[in-house]
């Protein structure tokens, strides 16, 4: 109803209602309560009611627990915005990952699902796949934008474009034994690679094992090769090699093999460590039988499990971020690690993007961290963390300008796997730094198109 046609028809029937006021007994009048006069209804042409909207969600947090916080936050959203229906499907992690991938197939992705960035993200954007949501994070002057950990943020933009965002980051650094380092005269953990080195020969000159590593699996050594080209190289060198401007045969690719073999000829891990498991590592951490391991948020549970008295070291735990690499052209303070997110589908509607923004607030971040799901990534959610080396791990992770995601995650699977066999190689000693890294960018050339 045009405003001009409203006006004209609120006036005659003003008229009708004077005429009918004069003419009618008052006593035949309906009360109020059953019957009220037209003129007074709210007018639908300025009110119309809200459209009904289907938001569709993918999740994998398959524990109760996790789901009831999910839902809880969905029925929230929903009692605030009627119109609005969620619809949530909980899957499996495989199971997820397989009917993801028939969707995308089909073009018709769900509106928000699970993603931990990198190399599959940036697939599903090439492909036209996702929703380009970096107008909304910079809107109202980059209020949304601003609430993020912005190395966490980073994870989810591919191109300077981001399609989706964090809920949780966790970040690898090392678990140290205090008591041991005391043993070996050690004062307070190292905070440059030299001075690393310097307390692994102090633990080996205590006769301690300084570090435990289960390289039978291969990642677990990865990790170290990464934060050294990370900490030599920085995002501008990682970057380069992944958007093909540069090579995983430039300099610090290289440089971190160097380095590593030197710290293998050190002989600084603990027996068999090539054919040992990562829960061959956790068992001599929680045993006390090493004095470090370089691993993720999740070590100190694994340790008390794998432990003899399923207890661990306990107070005698402690946490220091990965050393900063003298004349590196990375930033101290950058992170190797990973977490989880939400990617938006291209056909997400606006609706869909105000929920991610509810269940990125630092009320739902809370949520979370009380049930012990996240590491935070959003200002305020830390404050209900209650676990110190946590703590000391967050704000750690906070710094970061640039998060360096686990290169099996931030690179196609087949890179991955190559990086993960070239690394063992390098603690192997058979391949040299040189051979490594060309194995990798001859795998990238055929992958990285």
């Amino acid at each position: 109803m045009t405003r001009k046609l409203y006006v004209l028809l609120s006036l005659t029937l003003v008229a009708a209602f004077v005429l009918a006021a004069c003419t009618t007994p008052a006593t035949t009048q309906a009360p109020a309560a059953t019957q009220k006069p037209a003129a007074t209804e709210p007018p639908a042409a300025t009110e119309p009611p809200a459209e009904k909207v289907v938001v569709t969600w993918w999740h994998i947090s398959t524990a109760q627990e996790h789901k009831d916080v999910w839902q809880k936050l969905a029925d929230e959203y929903m009692a605030a915005n009627p119109n609005v229906t969620i619809e949530i499907s909980v899957l499996e992690n495989e199971a997820f990952k397989t009917k993801l991938t028939t969707v995308m197939q089909s073009g018709e992705p769900p509106d928000i699902f699970q993603s931990w960035g990198g190399g599959v993200m940036n697939e599903y954007a090439e492909a036209g796949l996702l929703k380009d949501i970096t107008a909304d994070l910079d809107a109202d002057g980059g209020a949304w934008r601003d609430t993020f950990a912005p190395g966490a943020l980073g994870v989810y933009s591919y191109k300077d474009k981001n399609y989706g965002v964090p809920w949780d980051m966790g970040m690898i650094g090392f678990w140290y034994n205090k008591d041991l380092f005391a043993q070996a005269g050690i004062d307070a953990p190292p905070a440059t690679w030299s001075e690393f080195l310097e307390d692994v020969q102090k633990l080996k000159d205590a006769g301690i094992t300084p570090i435990a590593v289960g390289m039978g699996d291969k990642w677990p050594g990865m990790h170290m090769w990464a934060y050294l080209v990370t900490r030599l190289g920085g995002k501008a060198n990682f970057e380069g090699a992944l958007l093909r401007t540069g090579s995983f045969t430039d300099e610090p690719f290289v440089k971190a093999g160097e380095m590593i073999q030197e710290l293998v000829a050190m002989e600084p891990f603990q027996d068999g460590f090539l054919g040992a498991t990562y829960g061959d590592e956790a068992t001599a951490m929680g045993n006390g039988k090493a004095a470090m391991e370089l691993m993720g948020q999740w070590a100190p549970a694994v340790q008390k499990d794998n432990s003899e008295d399923k207890q661990g070291i306990g107070d005698a735990l402690g946490w220091f971020p990965f050393p900063a690499v003298e004349g590196g052209a990375g930033d101290p303070n950058d992170a190797v690690g990973g977490g989880n997110g939400f990617a938006i589908g291209k056909d997400a509607s606006p609706e869909a993007i105000d929920f991610v923004k509810y269940l990125t607030t630092k009320e739902a971040q809370q949520e979370l961290v009380k049930i012990n799901v996240a590491i935070p990534v959003v200002k305020g959610g830390e404050e209900a963390m209650t676990d110190p080396l946590m703590i000391t791990l967050q704000q750690s992770l906070a710094k970061a300008e640039y998060f360096q995601l686990y290169y099996d995650q931030a690179l196609p699977p087949a890179v991955g796997s190559v990086i993960n066999d070239s690394v063992q190689g390098l603690f192997a000693g058979t391949l040299t730094p040189e051979q490594a890294a060309q194995a990798i960018e001859d795998s990238a050339a055929q992958e990285l198109k």
